[in-house]
């Protein structure tokens, strides 16, 4: 079996933490990685953003690439800008897999820029459409502050798009289903629910102590951690009104440790990111918070089971996520995730068992159940083991080999539908 992956718009070895790197990357990577270890032959096609990185990279192992391609400038672009070098993507994608003389028998697209640039490929190749769209234009809108974070109309007609020309679409819990049932016409037949994985022989629990002893906290420091990219809807700002709450009613110990917020670049980033990261620091000035609050922008993804075994709790505050990797990742390292009760976390966070979930935008709410698992051992400690438990049902292990038997009956049913 042969796999074309599409990831347009971000590259599956980008540093977490990014404007445009998160939870799609890992899912993207991981998952080509175990389909490797499958037998599954994959190639990665990417839009090439460094002129410096070599445009076929082997990083992912088992023979798969990571295939970078140029369409554009070679730098990073914003997505109103990014959606009018489809074209030239998919065209220089059909040109490098024809000079290697390359054939696939399915396309696997990801977010909706790589939907419509699987199209022009569909139509040359003469294969099927597994799509996953990992966020909805419409679901960022209902939570957008102002004009500026709205997502524009030729986003939300590329989804429909989309939808309408996938053999499958793949998506990570039923709250995605309603929410595309609600603003989409939909044909329910070619939904599959997957959710993604979690690679356990990376993350899993490490003793705290050796844990913070690696990252260069002290050992008897409490540490919340945030881990994402810094953007409005995340929700970071909650989660700094939530702690000033807690300092003023628990008297919180002055330590810069007692919430670390990793993602976005603290010192490159002239973007929306780096514009949002000075609306941050500014309000933690604001608060009294500077010294207890620390910004680690991005961090390579080796680091991270540290960090999240170093922490006490993971701190969700997003208005809106689709799935949420992050809590997963930290489950599986035996660490609590308190969350909003949103999108595909609401499924993923089962109150009393891994986590808790309060509602988005609930100051008083997060800051109760902050507090709740930072002063009782018993209950935090309970519910890390519980967390970890949970975690091993999603190894990337099951998760891939339920998308391989997806790909094999898309890949059946095209056949029989062209003969």
């Amino acid at each position: 079996m042969r796999i074309a992956m599409i990831s347009y718009h971000t590259c599956p070895l980008a540093t977490l933490g990014g404007k445009d790197s998160g939870g799609m990357n890992v899912y993207v990577r991981d998952l080509t990685r175990f389909l490797g270890q499958a037998s599954v032959h994959v190639d990665v096609f990417t839009r090439s953003q460094d002129e410096h990185v070599p445009h076929v990279l082997h990083d992912l192992g088992y023979c798969n690439r990571v295939v970078h391609i140029n369409a554009g400038p070679e730098i990073p672009l914003p997505k109103p800008e990014l959606h009018k070098y489809i074209p030239d993507f998919s065209r220089e994608v059909l040109d490098f897999t024809m000079r290697k003389d390359l054939r696939y028998d399915l396309i696997h697209s990801h977010y909706w820029m790589s939907g419509i640039a699987a199209e022009f490929l569909q139509s040359c190749w003469k294969i099927p459409i597994v799509h996953m769209f990992h966020t909805l234009g419409h679901m960022k809108n209902r939570i957008a502050r102002d004009h500026s974070e709205f997502e524009g109309a030729y986003r939300l007609d590329g989804e429909q798009r989309c939808m309408d020309i996938a053999d499958r679409l793949i998506v990570s819990t039923p709250a995605e289903i309603q929410q595309m049932e609600s603003y989409y016409h939909l044909d329910e037949k070619k939904i599959e629910i997957i959710p993604p994985g979690v690679d356990l022989s990376h993350f899993y629990p490490i003793p705290k102590d050796e844990a913070k002893a690696v990252i260069g906290i002290p050992q008897d420091a409490q540490m919340l951690l945030f881990v994402g990219r810094i953007e409005p809807l995340k929700g970071i700002d909650t989660l700094l009104h939530a702690l000033a709450i807690m300092r003023k009613e628990c008297h919180l110990e002055k330590c810069s440790y007692h919430l670390a917020i990793i993602g976005g670049d603290t010192q490159n980033d002239l973007g929306s990111s780096g514009s949002e990261i000075n609306r941050l620091k500014e309000l933690c000035q604001s608060l009294g918070l500077n010294d207890m609050v620390v910004f680690l922008g991005k961090r390579d993804q080796s680091t991270l089971p540290y960090y999240y075994s170093a922490a006490e709790v993971l701190v969700i505050p997003s208005y809106y996520e689709s799935f949420g990797m992050v809590a997963l990742e930290s489950m599986a390292c035996g660490t609590p995730v308190v969350a909003s009760h949103t999108g595909g976390l609401a499924h993923l966070v089962q109150n009393g068992i891994n986590g808790f979930t309060v509602s988005g935008g609930n100051v008083k709410e997060l800051a109760k159940r902050l507090t709740q698992l930072l002063i009782n051992d018993e209950i935090r400690e309970k519910i890390g083991r519980q967390a970890a438990e949970f975690a091993r049902s999603y190894s990337w292990d099951s998760i891939t080999a339920k998308m391989i038997t997806v790909y094999s009956e898309v890949i059946r049913s095209s056949k029989l539908q062209n003969k």
